[in-house]
Order: structure tokens, then sequence, then C-alpha cells
């Protein structure tokens, strides 16, 4: 199975892949520029320059996008040039400086989740955490901590599980918990991968309509799909070493469009690196939840 390059982006680190049914498009991030990206299925593209480093994204209710940065959490529009107009939702207060928060989408029911980290993935400090927001709230408080880079979060279709994982070299796990939908609040954590066995790092995730569980397998070019047991059913490779992150799009929802990051240094056996791929996996996604505000 082939990846088709959609866009040669050339992103420093795509990440948070959504797509909009709306509007029949694949928005992302690129992190340390600080760009909310669009790509429609007839082939323009355009972008929009945030204040701050842009790490995860999910659809707004009432337009927009919550978003995920460095100080907090923001409510970002693009406007009629190419600005995000970013009103502040609420603060975060980091365990040290130099972090920012990294992955995060909506639970189920509309609540939005990101995981913060260290800038400085050398140092593996283990100062990450989780932390859930809904509308109104006026601060935020780790949900569970423990983490160097919190990652690769996702919910069952069902929303009683919820996936994150620890991407840094020296953990490189991915846990399931179970997940109360009334209350919001992860309980029972257990081992459901344990990626030191595959080839790559877990990065981003996303979960399909039978409820298996994709990850990108960074440093390896690879997208492995596990099933809800924690068994290995197949992975599809890319033409990059590192895909950052993938989500089911199209207007039937059986694209898996997965981004990618563009390291510095020699990129001759890698020159589309940072692009934008979509592979055909045989098996659809599910509508992305959007945060209730």
């Amino acid at each position: 199975m082939d990846a088709e390059l959609i866009l040669d982006a050339r992103n420093a680190t795509g990440e948070s892949p959504v797509w909009s049914v709306r509007d029949q498009a694949l928005y992302w991030v690129d992190i340390p520029a600080g760009r909310l990206h669009r790509w429609s299925l007839d082939g323009q593209s355009r972008s929009w320059q945030a204040p701050q480093m842009l790490a995860c994204i999910a659809a707004h209710a009432t337009g927009g996008w919550i978003a995920g940065m460095e100080t907090g959490l923001f409510h970002v529009q693009p406007d009629d040039t190419d600005q995000l107009v970013a009103t502040p939702l609420v603060d975060v207060r980091h365990a040290r400086d130099g972090m920012r928060f990294n992955d995060g989408r909506c639970d189920r029911q509309g609540r939005f989740w990101a995981g913060t980290m260290l800038m400085d993935m050398n140092a593996g400090a283990v100062v990450g955490a989780l932390y859930r927001y809904q509308a109104g709230q006026r601060s935020l408080e780790p949900q569970l901590d423990g983490f160097i880079v919190p990652n690769g979060l996702g919910f069952s279709p069902e929303g009683t599980i919820m996936y994150l994982s620890d991407s840094h070299p020296g953990v490189q796990k991915i846990w399931a918990f179970d997940y109360d939908t009334d209350s919001g609040t992860p309980h029972n954590r257990r081992l459901f991968v344990d990626m030191n066995e595959h080839p790559g790092r877990p990065d981003g995730a996303a979960v399909d309509a039978d409820g298996c569980y994709w990850i990108c397998g960074n440093d390896a070019g690879l997208i492995h799909r596990f099933t809800p047991a924690g068994k290995l059913d197949r992975s599809l490779a890319v033409p990059v070493k590192k895909p950052a992150m993938c989500a089911f799009g199209g207007a039937d929802l059986d694209t898996l469009f997965v981004t990618s990051i563009r390291p510095g240094g020699d990129l001759t056996d890698q020159p589309l690196a940072g692009g934008v791929f979509a592979l055909r996996p045989g098996v659809k996604g599910l509508q992305e939840p959007t945060f209730q505000g």
C-alpha cells in the first residue's frame, strides 16, 4: 500500500491533524512555527500564524478551534489575512520553565484533554502532565502526571477506554485506562502496548470505527494498528522516518492522513520529510468530537 503525498509542507513538526467534515478539509499544526494549516479535497492549501507555538487543536462548537499552546489553552479563529485571533481560555502552571502543550484532543463527550512536556526532550525530565478542560473552567489541574512526553491520546468508539503513551526513548509505552464518561475520569491504568518491542517510538494516534488503535512509529517510518486487545494487526509505511500523528478523514472517513517531522541535517534519503501523506487502509475512522464551548 503506497502512501500518497498530498502536500510537501516541509513542516518542522507537523502534528494534530483533524478532519473537518463541515469544511471537507484537513487541518493540522506545525508546532515550532506556530502555524495552523488547511488542505482541501480540491488540493488548495493555506495557513495562519498563531502568537505562540501551536501544539494541538480540536474544533470548537462556536467556530474556530480550541488550541493548546505554550502558556495555556486558547480559542483561536483564522482572520481574513494569515493570522489567528487567539482568545485566552485558561492558563497552565507548568512544573518548570521551557514547557509547552503537546498532544491533545476531545473525548467523545466534548471535553478537551492535552498533555504538557519540557521542550528539551534530551533532559528526560519527568515533569509532563495531562490536563482536562471543560467550558467555563477557571484553572487547570493535572489529572495524570509522571510523564516525560505524554502522547498518543485516543478514545475508544464508545468513549469508555482512554489511550495514552509516553514517546520518550526511555519509556516508549502505551497505556489503556477505563474512562468514566459521566465524570471524565480515567482509572484502572494498565499497559496496552510496550513499544520497545516494536519499531519506532509511539507518537500521535487515532482510533478507527472498529475500535483499533493506530499509532505513528516515529523514527521507523511506520504507522501501526493494534487491536483492542493490544495485538499488532498491521504496519503501514510512509516515505519519511518521522511520522508524527495520524487522523481519519476524506468524504467517507476512509483515508488515513499522516503528518510528519522534518529534522535538521542531511535529508537526501527522505526529501519529503515534513510532508503530509494519505493512505487507504481499508477501514473507516470516526468523526472527531467537537469541543462543547
